[in-house]
């Protein structure tokens, strides 16, 4: 359990809790079991719970899996009050440790994000975590300028659909996490306790400002791949069509030759069979069938179907 003070204000951060911080949190601040148990919790919805003394509230924060190479959700539970601020998750947001080593160094980096209270604090951390959010939206737009340029810019048509369906599923994760954050933050932005002064209504404000950003740029980057989706699916099937059409006229073509052949090949006595005793009927037989086949690829080009 690791702490840094500025002041008289002081942050608690808490690195995958365990039972023994959570009974340490609970002897000395006294905060209701149940919330002691939603931080034990990972699935836990984004809310604010308003006690006499502190404010209990979760967020979620999403965050690039380099192992999954998918995006994923962090919890973050705070407990804040007059003079402390508690932070419990599971160390997977950068951001957030990097912000509390900066603190933890550095005079200058504490009075930046602690300003005069814990709410001001408060406010630096989601603005800052809701801020690394656009790195994953660019991350995202990136991997949509590959699949547009592999579906429209290359010589053979590939199959994108792997590509498209996990980028898919980074934006809906995305836009998932951000949907209940709006609400959360709005009512941050009117709470009125000593540990949240008025004056910091404008700076959460700016905050729900930029989630409505990012949810904005994800209403794009969604009409773009469910476009990119469509687009390959259509490319596909043109090309499973134009696969399709050479086999069939392969087909066309076989037929006629598979039925003399058999004709030719029948056990038994065909009216015209002395005719065709001498060998040179042989290659007459093979003369006419390449008649046939130069024919029918005449007539498939005359009607542009090959």
């Amino acid at each position: 359990m690791a702490s840094v003070i500025s002041g008289n204000n002081q942050w608690v951060n808490i690195s995958k809790p365990r039972e023994e911080d959570i009974l340490e949190l609970k002897k000395k601040y006294r905060f209701h079991k149940l919330d002691l148990e939603d931080c034990l919790s990972e699935s836990q919805r984004p809310k604010i719970d308003e006690y006499e003394n502190y404010l209990f509230i979760i967020l979620h924060f999403p965050y690039y899996s380099r192992r999954t190479r998918h995006i994923a959700t962090e919890q973050v539970n705070v407990f804040i009050g007059q003079n402390y601020l508690i932070t419990l998750h599971d160390g997977h947001l950068e951001e957030l440790d990097t912000i509390f080593k900066k603190c933890k160094k550095s005079s200058k980096a504490r009075q930046t994000f602690f300003g005069e209270s814990t709410g001001f604090l408060l406010y630096s951390l989601i603005n800052n975590l809701f801020s690394s959010s656009f790195s994953i939206t660019d991350k995202i737009q990136l991997k949509l300028k590959q699949i547009e340029e592999a579906i429209f810019e290359t010589a053979h048509v590939k199959d994108q659909l792997f590509d498209i369906m996990v980028t898919k599923k980074n934006i809906i994760t995305l836009r998932k996490i951000l949907l209940p954050q709006r609400t959360v933050i709005a009512a941050l932005e009117h709470k009125q306790k000593r540990f949240l002064p008025e004056n910091l209504e404008i700076y959460f404000d700016d905050v729900v400002d930029q989630i409505e950003r990012l949810w904005n740029i994800l209403e794009t980057e969604k009409e773009v791949i469910e476009s990119l989706e469509d687009t390959n699916e259509s490319l596909l099937s043109h090309k499973i069509n134009n696969t399709m059409r050479t086999l069939t006229v392969f087909s066309v073509i076989m037929l006629p030759l598979t039925f003399l052949t058999g004709l030719f090949g029948m056990n038994v006595q065909l009216p015209f069979a002395e005719a065709l005793e001498h060998i040179e009927h042989f290659w007459s037989i093979i003369l006419a069938m390449g008649v046939i086949v130069v024919l029918m690829v005449g007539v498939f080009k005359l009607n542009k179907w090959l």
